[in-house]
């Protein structure tokens, strides 16, 4: 890999940092609403249902922030369509993410019995990156990956097998 390549993805991965911190402030503020606000105080509204309303507004404060910021050079024609067709496979890949995070953060408090602040940090480091991949290769795939992509496929049919 070239030099700029390097630097187009270190900045690209800075980039989706600083949105991730971003995503996590509004669901930060969304739980603190819901919970304290707006939800009555029972358990499942306070542990169920207002963190799934938190994550899925900083799923979308992410998702916003990817498409027009961190990966807007990968957009071939940026649309309300397009937007919407990113994101459900968006969506997809943060809760693939969230639950590698914690696959790692239940692994690390069993076998090392760490706080679990430590365990979610060192957990939220492997499942960013992960994230982070699943964004670059797959739901905002280079075009010419996909290009590449189209012209290795070989269509098989009854007349051609």
């Amino acid at each position: 890999m070239s030099k700029s390549g390097l630097r187009l993805i270190l900045l690209r991965y800075f980039k989706f940092a600083v949105s991730t911190l971003a995503g996590t402030a509004v669901d930060m503020f969304v739980l603190w609403l819901c919970s304290s606000v707006f939800l009555s105080s029972t358990y499942s509204m306070n542990y169920l249902l207002a963190p799934c309303l938190s994550f899925e507004c900083a799923v979308l404060t992410n998702f916003t922030l990817a498409y027009f910021v961190v990966w807007r050079d990968r957009i071939e024609i940026p649309s309300t369509r397009s937007f919407f067709a990113h994101f459900p496979w968006y969506n997809l890949s943060c809760i693939g993410a969230f639950l590698v995070k914690m696959a790692i953060l239940l692994t690390l408090e069993w076998l090392f019995h760490w706080n679990v602040l430590l365990c979610n940090i060192t957990a939220l480091c492997f499942s960013g990156i992960i994230n982070f991949l699943m964004n670059d290769k797959a739901i905002f795939t280079n075009r010419e990956q996909k290009q590449k992509g189209k012209r290795n496929l070989v269509y098989r049919t009854p007349i051609n097998l």
